[in-house]
């Protein structure tokens, strides 16, 4: 009973991690943007000086690291897990010899040829995938254009998970073609804020022949990923982690309303009336001293509300 109650959590965690769901430490740490240079023939790039099998490929990064496939719009990451069902064609059709340190099975394969991924991952995923390694050479479409302006954001100016989204809507107006990298790329872009790092676990032998006998709903090239089941309470959980935060409210200062007050109502109400010229003075000092109070006291909880938002961002990270 024990064991079928682990095999069903296992086969149930490789449904669910089908597409990127946390981000990742795989232990690549880049602190530059690598040297990128095209695949002859593919509308792929790969980085020959880095000793990792790093691709670039329709406006993302594609990294393979201990028998799994990793995603970024980051050339450091976060990097999000790609279940082998959810991998682009062209990722896939990338010949080994491209490959900067290719597992110790791949050197039994062409250098010319892509990995025999149908070996490697069975026929289950040979069947649903099939065609992944015939297309047209003709018809194979244009590189994308590099996220040159990336390489301006490395070591201490590396951007947070909360700021590359934007960032990358800023400076690079390229929109993934594929349809397969544009859900990874609106999934991990929907996500910033409820991302964490998780080490990634090595698959037994077991656990492959499970994920194989029992793989995801099949995906037909050129169609759009399959939305990821999720059971109702992991859907909350993860909308309360990105909800944003409610600042809690906080009775305002009569002070601090009347600096919010339009000018003209201001003058009009300071203006003393008869017999009220020498009253009005000593509460307008003692009104300007409230307000020098509290903008110190509005300066210093702000400062400190960043410096809270800063330990819980470095705490995420």
């Amino acid at each position: 009973m024990r064991y079928a109650i682990v095999v069903l959590w296992m086969l149930l965690c490789s449904v669910t991690s089908a597409l990127a769901q946390v981000s990742i430490s795989i232990g690549i740490n880049l602190p530059l943007f690598p040297t990128l240079v095209q695949v002859p023939g593919y509308p792929v790039y790969y980085a020959p000086r880095l000793n990792s099998n790093f691709f670039f490929y329709d406006g993302m990064y594609w990294v393979y690291e201990g028998d799994n496939w990793y995603s970024s719009s980051w050339y450091n990451g976060p990097w999000w897990f790609v279940g082998p069902e959810y991998v682009p064609l062209f990722v896939l059709r990338i010949p080994v010899r491209y490959y900067r340190n290719p597992p110790m099975y791949f050197r039994e394969w062409r250098s010319d040829a892509p990995p025999r991924w149908g070996h490697h991952w069975g026929h289950e995923w040979e069947q649903r995938r099939s065609g992944w390694d015939r297309w047209e050479r003709k018809s194979v479409p244009a590189p994308a254009p590099l996220p040159v302006y990336q390489k301006k954001y490395s070591g201490d100016r590396y951007p947070r998970v909360e700021q590359q989204h934007e960032l990358n809507s800023r400076n690079y107006r390229y929109q993934p073609r594929d349809a397969v990298v544009r859900q990874h790329y609106q999934e991990q872009a929907a996500r910033p804020t409820s991302s964490r790092q998780e080490t990634p676990q090595q698959r037994t032998p077991r656990q492959q022949d499970e994920q194989r006998a029992n793989p995801p709903a099949p995906l037909q090239q050129g169609s759009p990923v399959a939305p990821r089941p999720q059971s109702p309470q992991k859907g909350e959980e993860d909308g309360r982690r990105s909800a944003p935060t409610q600042a809690p409210s906080r009775q305002r200062d009569p002070a601090v309303d009347v600096q919010k007050q339009p000018q003209a109502v201001q003058r009009e109400r300071q203006m003393p009336g008869p017999g009220q010229e020498s009253t009005q003075r000593g509460k307008g000092a003692s009104q300007e001293s409230r307000q020098e109070q509290e903008k110190v006291r509005e300066k210093e909880r702000e400062k400190e509300r960043e410096q809270r938002e800063e330990r819980r961002q470095e705490r995420n990270r």
